[in-house]
């Protein structure tokens, strides 16, 4: 297949859900976590669940950039513009993730904040360029596929000898993350569901490749299968993940094989190393306190890293109490298992980081999936 819309035939869909029905053990229940919030979002958008057997169940992950950021980064990013003056760069939907006080950098911004939403990790150099008199702070975050960029503007901006710059870094790394569940006790002890097998991301994979995730099918038995975000992609990754669980494998398997191969982007990964090194440990919203589980900039690019230039002290801050998006990035709770879930919170209001993002799983269900939830009344 080489065009999009051949990853969306929907009769093909149809044949390999019924090979999903064929080959499924009616005496057992699938339980799979699909880390990625691509994956979360296409599941959702194509109705995918629609079409498995009633005992394959999908488990919405911890892998959407901005549902995991933690308030007092956010609450970083927002003293940087209100209190010292600087221009804060970052992406769109960091931009409504809410904070402490009720804030958020959008919100921020409409008290006065120089808070900038850029494309690229590229804008907020130029910004810099243009505006030598302001410190200009880029606030980076995502996974594996995100940090590259900004590695390289790091190493541009010492190159170009531009002080006025610098990056407030909240790059995390998936395997980390996945390590950290399976090890989590409320997954383990007292979650609902077991995981038997993971669905792998997508674009991270592309970076890091198939090899880190051979850990989780060794040591934990959890067999992987690296998919891509197409709706075909999807529901043939589950199919193969039902049929390693069937023959008591555990294995990692790459079903995107047009885009991942086992060795990654070296030269991405190369560039990654130079800049960047792990923090011993990093907050994760809904997870907590998570090992070797984040970036930092190494000392040789001091100058550009802005909790070393201005001196932030990270101090972690709860959650709204009501809100169950720590539960739901764990895989143990819906989000219709949330009172606040399409109420007081939507996606034009988010009391959690869930509801902010496209790819996170509350957002991605009050788009795609909360009429389901309605009861059929029958005359």
């Amino acid at each position: 297949m080489k065009y999009i819309d051949e990853f969306r035939d929907g009769e093909v869909a149809q044949k390999i859900a019924a090979r999903l029905r064929a080959e499924v053990s009616p005496d057992r229940r699938y339980s799979f976590m699909e880390f990625c919030g691509g994956h979360t979002h296409a599941i959702s958008r194509y109705g995918i669940e629609e079409l498995l057997p009633a005992n394959v169940r999908m488990i919405h992950g911890p892998g959407c950039p901005v549902c995991v950021l933690p308030i007092g980064r956010i609450d970083h990013a927002i003293s940087l513009a209100l209190e010292r003056g600087a221009i804060v760069c970052t992406y769109g939907d960091t931009m409504r993730v809410p904070a402490s006080g009720g804030l958020s950098l959008i919100k921020a911004k409409a008290r006065g904040a120089d808070i900038r939403m850029v494309y690229s990790a590229a804008d907020s150099l130029k910004i810099a360029a243009e505006n030598p008199d302001r410190e200009v702070v880029f606030f980076a975050i995502g996974f594996e596929t995100t940090t590259p960029p900004t590695a390289l503007v790091i190493r541009e901006a010492a190159a170009r000898g531009l002080a006025n710059f610098s990056v407030l870094c909240c790059h995390v790394l998936t395997p980390s993350a996945i390590t950290h569940i399976l090890e989590s006790p409320e997954v383990r002890d007292f979650g609902t569901v077991p995981i038997d097998g993971f669905i792998g991301p997508a674009h991270v994979s592309i970076v890091i490749g198939s090899g880190p995730y051979e850990h989780f099918a060794e040591e934990y038995r959890k067999p992987v299968v690296i998919a891509g975000f197409e709706p075909l992609d999807v529901i043939q990754a589950i199919l193969m993940l039902v049929r390693q669980v069937n023959q008591g494998r555990a294995e990692v398997e790459n079903e995107f094989t047009r885009a991942v191969t086992t060795e990654g982007n070296v030269t991405a990964q190369t560039l990654v190393s130079e800049v960047f090194e792990l923090r011993t440990t990093f907050e994760w919203r809904g997870l907590g306190e998570v090992p070797y589980s984040a970036l930092r900039i190494r000392p040789a690019y001091a100058a550009f890293d802005a909790e070393r230039k201005f001196q932030l002290d990270y101090r972690p801050v709860a959650d709204n109490k009501a809100c169950e998006c720590g539960a739901i990035l764990r895989g143990v709770k819906r989000p219709t298992d949330c009172k606040l879930f399409g109420t007081v919170c939507t996606p034009e209001n988010p009391m959690g980081s869930c509801m902010v993002s496209s790819e996170g799983a509350c957002a991605a269900h009050y788009s795609y999936g909360r009429y389901k939830d309605i009861p059929v009344v029958t005359a």
